[in-house]
């Protein structure tokens, strides 16, 4: 639970300060609605996913499936839009926590 908890607080971090740094700067379809709408709630939901586990409260189960497949959507809308490599790694690295998280009984 303890790595989980780094890299949804890590991907939280990497989201937020990537949205309002690089995509804010570099303007154009990194802006568009859909892709910043998904960033913030990548984001968010990292940051909700952290603090249930460290409260300890079982629902983190359902934050963290949820957690999972809103990262991976963001891993791959910023992959796609490119120069978020680091976007990309700390997403892919905490869905795949948070599935491991959501499956464990």
């Amino acid at each position: 639970m303890t790595t989980c908890i780094g890299d949804c607080l890590a991907c939280y971090r990497t989201c937020l300060s990537s949205a309002m740094g690089h995509c804010l700067e570099a303007g154009g379809k990194h802006v568009e609605k859909a892709h910043f709408t998904l960033m913030m709630a990548c984001a968010e939901i990292c940051r909700t996913s952290a603090h249930f586990m460290l409260i300890g409260t079982p629902h983190h189960k359902h934050t963290c499936a949820e957690c999972a497949e809103i990262c991976t959507e963001c891993a791959d809308d910023c992959e796609r839009l490119g120069g978020m490599d680091d976007c990309v790694a700390a997403c892919r690295r905490c869905a795949e926590s948070c599935r491991r998280m959501a499956s464990t009984h």
